[in-house]
């Protein structure tokens, strides 16, 4: 369509062109598809047809042929190569589209232009449409005043002015307190700082509440404060001067200019009282030449150690020091031993004054190149600072004084009144002996042969009691358990505890089951185990005692429950019967009851050959029996029942039967099974289970 367009266009200017003022227009215009004649308008000759030159094309489009120009011809005959660019590419094994660059005919795409259908596809599109109408956005939840600003408190330092009428000093006073506002509530309280001494009651002034700001009912609002401002409060006027940082960009991040901080005011008299009071120095009457004359040659001595034990290669060391009451000076000898292998030195330090408080900048002194002068020192040591039992810090060494001369006992009880000075004992004690004790136990072994590591290098293996392993050898106590799990696999698990009287050591051993997928064997070899709640240090074996039918015993964490003993158990307990508690003892009796029970089966199947019921009840055990020869129920049916029923009357409840019939997956629901639960009830809720096991009996 461009291209008959841009045809149409051409020929038209032609014809203007070649039309003249006056003179009507000619068009050349051939109607047919054979090239045709011409044909003129309104009257007008047609002129003659100009000859085809070499370079003109003849072009016709449905039905219609057109005369072109040369230049349009060769722009389009100029093309060669009509089709699409290649778009798609190959880079390491991967098929990869690319964007043309160059159009139709070779010529270069300026931009990738969509065309009008992708146009009007986009122009249609609506979101709407596709994904849905938006979902409005959740409301904000709401949150409560008292959980927003929980812990969130305004902090303003202020002060208030309190009159003091009846004083000479001052007439009044600057109170500082610090103004509290409870975001959640709205309320204020006052709190004065506690000063010490200060005779004033401080502490909290006014309580946490809302604070009315004027009589028509208003209460202050964080809004109404600010630094820099007064406000009142029951009467007093306080003067807000600061605030914390929190307050500050609280505030101005509510739109809050805040006012320029002041300084806050001081208590005139509290000032008053920090000033240095005047000291009057008046001239002394103290004569050097008296104290020489009347103390010369008069020493007082004293005895003192030096104790550096603290230190690496510290030790404790003996000195005297001497105070010379003519001039006030000291001097400290050092006191040798024989063969102590130091310097014999006679003074640690010469006789000289010593201070006791330096001035501000004494500490700097250099006191190692120049003497120390009086107005380097605030005070000396007197006689009055070396009293027996007390330590004494001299020149950076700090001595303790035990003992003194009588000299200086009589010295000190004529002139300072102190006449108890005795002598204190500082000789080396001999350390406590250390209590040997053993280790924590690690749980390795048995207590006793981890205690010989502490008592020997080379360990030795404890003391047997070598009577009671003759007077008991080889006698073991066997006991059937059976473990009390959570797990219903373990429930049929059964084990033989072997207790070994010689030794006091249990073994257990599990007897094999066929196909119950647990591997047998044993269990636990040959230990003393020890009794749940007793300590490591002194712990407390399971014995004979122990062991009963019913007892629990717990051992390393598993629980076991006595089910049955042999009969050299019972019989060893009827001759110990003192050792057992009278539970242990009513077990004996009941397992008797049991061993009877059997007998008493025997002699009821005699009387009931001649009952036909009783022949009916046997040929249904006997058929049972056939049954479930193989039933891994047979050997633990009985042992169930007994740890169930502990009466031994022989009849269990009906819900009691059915229960441990689960338990051992025995096969109630067969015809034979229930046939032989009716002949064994008796009544309406009681089962003689002494007939119901006779079928799982070998």
């Amino acid at each position: 369509m461009l291209g008959m367009f841009g045809v149409t266009m051409e020929l038209q200017e032609a014809s203007e062109r070649s039309s003249s003022p006056g003179q009507p227009v000619r068009t050349k215009s051939v109607l047919g598809g054979g090239g045709g004649g011409d044909c003129s308008c309104d009257g007008v000759q047609p002129r003659a047809r100009p000859a085809l030159s070499p370079g003109h094309v003849l072009y016709g489009l449905h039905g219609n042929s057109f005369w072109l120009g040369s230049s349009l011809l060769d722009g389009m005959t100029q093309k060669t190569a009509f089709h699409r660019s290649q778009t798609l590419d190959y880079r390491n094994g991967y098929a990869i589209a690319r964007r043309p660059t160059v159009g139709i005919g070779g010529t270069r795409l300026q931009v990738n232009q969509l065309s009008q259908a992708d146009l009007d596809e986009l122009a249609s599109k609506a979101p709407v449409i596709t994904y849905g109408p938006p979902k409005p956005a959740p409301p904000a939840s709401f949150i409560p005043a008292h959980v927003a600003f929980d812990k969130k408190v305004l902090k303003f330092d202020a002060y208030f002015q309190e009159d003091v009428p009846m004083s000479t000093e001052e007439h009044y006073r600057i109170r500082q307190v610090n103004i509290y506002y409870y975001l959640e509530d709205d309320s204020m309280s006052v709190i004065e700082p506690i000063v010490e001494n200060s005779g004033i009651p401080q502490g909290k002034l006014i309580k946490r509440q809302r604070l009315a700001k004027n009589d028509q009912g208003d209460h202050y609002h964080w809004k109404d404060l600010n630094r820099g401002i007064n406000i009142t409060i029951y009467g007093k006027t306080f003067r807000i001067v600061e605030c914390d940082r929190f307050t500050q960009v609280f505030l101005e991040s509510q739109g809050i200019e805040l006012n320029p901080p002041e300084k806050m005011a001081l208590d005139p008299y509290t000032e008053l009282r920090k000033q240095p009071l005047r000291k009057y120095v008046t001239p002394s009457d103290f004569d050097q030449l008296k104290q020489f004359l009347t103390f010369d040659k008069q020493v007082l001595r004293f005895y003192a150690i030096w104790d550096d034990t603290d230190s690496m290669f510290g030790e404790c060391r003996n000195y005297i020091i001497h105070y010379y009451l003519m001039d006030d000076t000291v001097d400290i000898r050092e006191v040798h031993e024989r063969n102590d292998g130091r310097d014999p030195f006679p003074l640690l330090m010469n006789r000289q004054r010593m201070p006791k408080v330096l001035v501000k900048n004494g500490k700097n002194f250099p006191r190692c190149v120049l003497e120390i002068s009086d107005q380097e020192v605030l005070e000396w040591y007197t006689a009055k600072d070396f009293i027996v039992g007390k330590p004494l810090t001299i020149l950076g060494r700090t001595f303790f004084i035990y003992d003194c001369d009588p000299f200086t006992r009589q010295y000190y009880k004529e002139k300072f009144g102190i006449s108890d000075l005795p002598r204190i004992d500082v000789s080396k004690k001999e350390p406590p002996p250390v209590k040997q004790e053993l280790p924590p136990y690690n749980g390795y072994g048995l207590v006793e042969d981890s205690a010989q590591n502490c008592f020997a290098l080379i360990p030795k293996a404890p003391k047997k009691d070598v009577i009671k392993m003759l007077m008991h050898d080889k006698k073991v106590l066997r006991y059937l358990a059976a473990l009390e799990s959570p797990f219903p696999e373990d429930k049929d698990r059964r084990f033989v505890f072997s207790y070994f009287l010689a030794t006091d050591m249990i073994s257990i051993f599990e007897p094999p089951v066929r196909n119950s997928g647990i591997i047998g064997g044993k269990y636990l070899g040959r230990t003393k185990v020890v009794k749940p709640h007793s300590s490591m240090e002194n712990p407390i074996y399971y014995s004979p005692s122990d062991f009963f039918i019913g007892a629990v015993i717990e051992v390393f964490g598993h629980r076991f429950i006595i089910l049955d003993t042999d009969d050299y158990v019972l019989k060893y307990m009827e001759s110990n019967a003192s050792q057992y508690s009278p539970e242990a003892l009513l077990s004996i009796q009941n397992r008797i009851r049991k061993q009877e029970a059997p007998a008493a089966e025997l002699e009821t199947s005699k009387h009931a050959e001649a009952d036909p019921a009783a022949q009916e009840l046997e040929a249904v055990i006997d058929t049972v029996q056939g049954q479930l020869k193989d039933h891994p129920c047979k050997g633990s049916i009985r042992e169930a029942f007994q740890t169930w029923h502990k009466d031994a009357s022989g009849y269990v409840d009906k819900e009691t039967f059915f229960k441990i019939c689960d338990s051992l997956n025995v096969p109630v629901d067969d015809s034979l099974i229930k046939e032989l639960i009716r002949m064994c009830s008796h009544g309406e809720d009681k089962i003689n289970y002494y007939e119901f096991v006779r079928a799982f009996s070998d």
